[in-house]
């Protein structure tokens, strides 16, 4: 029973990373695509690609996720926590995507965990929710927030005496490296949160050692697949809310956003922190785009992506603890 019940838990993981791929895209083409250095397909493929090879070098997060934000009880109960944390996750990530709002797939995901845990009784591991979410939660769009505007504004200064047309070309070029580097940090983030449920979900089964310090191959290999597919399938509607609707960019704009969350997706990754890709390239757009002026951003999108932002822990882990109470009658 536990080994047919291991097999739906991944179904349902590898249902959310899906959704996680086609939903966060955006966070690594919006910008690419909106300046028009790369063209949709060619841009999707890339992220794909790039989505895949980041995903083998997550396992720090997939660390923090799989042992360090709830402790699930062992059999059937664990498992059926598990599982209603990813229905929490898709479910929330299904309805903004629907509304077009760029939120956090990370932060549903471990919404999802600590709402299911609650209404399952677990312990929830408090200090690593605070220290390893809530902090870099707020931190990591507040770094992307001021370093967008700081990187953008030394790329105004360097660049400052060469024609405006010229500049934008290249930096189409450059756009190229950069949103690749997003694409392969949000597949070292987010790939490996789902490697995580899924080391948890085998272990609460007894099929996993969790002090074990290596994780098997076919867990990485399989969220790295299916988070290419869903990035390939594109996530046009957040997309456009990303690449212009907070603010119209031009490329040196576009590349000065993208590396600066690439770097932050970087360290955050170094240091076992879950954070949010589209937090993060959100505010560097904004602070990119403020070096301008704060009339080039709308504000008005602005906060309603905030608004998504702060709903989307308290919202997953609403619908991941009602998904435990409706499966626990099923067991």
């Amino acid at each position: 029973m536990d080994t047919f019940a291991v097999g739906i838990v991944i179904v349902l993981a590898m249902v959310f990373t899906y959704t996680n791929g086609f939903h966060d895209a955006s966070n690594a083409l919006a910008t690419s695509i909106s300046t028009r250095a790369l063209t949709p397909r060619v841009a999707v493929s890339l992220a794909a690609v790039a989505n895949f090879l980041g995903a083998f070098l997550g396992k720090r997060v997939a660390d923090t996720i799989g042992s360090g934000i709830i402790d699930a009880p062992r059999g059937t109960a664990g498992l059926t926590l598990a599982a209603a944390a990813l229905v929490g996750a898709t479910a929330w990530n299904l309805l903004t995507w629907w509304r077009a709002l760029p939120s956090s797939s990370s932060h549903a995901l471990i919404g999802g965990l600590v709402g299911a845990a609650l209404a399952a009784g677990a312990a929830v591991r408090w200090v690593g929710v605070v220290d390893r979410v809530l902090v870099p939660m707020v931190l990591s769009p507040v770094v992307g927030l001021v370093g967008g505007y700081l990187v953008m504004a030394a790329i105004l200064w360097l660049f400052r005496r060469q024609e405006a047309r010229t500049a934008r070309r290249r930096f189409r070029y450059a756009q190229t490296v950069s949103a690749v580097a997003v694409a392969f940090g949000h597949g070292m983030q987010d790939a490996a949160k789902t490697a995580g449920v899924v080391l948890l979900s085998l272990a609460v089964a007894g099929h996993y050692d969790p002090d074990d310090t290596t994780i098997p191959w076919w867990v990485f290999g399989l969220s790295a697949v299916v988070i290419s597919f869903g990035t390939y399938a594109g996530g046009w509607r957040i997309m456009h809310t990303l690449g212009r609707r907070i603010s119209a960019l031009e490329s040196p704009q576009g590349f000065a956003a993208e590396t600066t969350a690439a770097a932050i997706l970087f360290i955050a990754t170094a240091f076992r922190a879950p954070i949010s890709t589209t937090h993060t390239i959100t505010a560097a757009i904004v602070g990119v785009s403020a070096t301008t002026g704060a009339h080039r951003v709308r504000w008005g999108v602005t906060r309603s992506i905030v608004g998504a932002w702060l709903l989307t822990l308290p919202g997953a882990a609403v619908i991941g603890a009602a998904a435990y109470a409706a499966l626990s009658l099923l067991r």
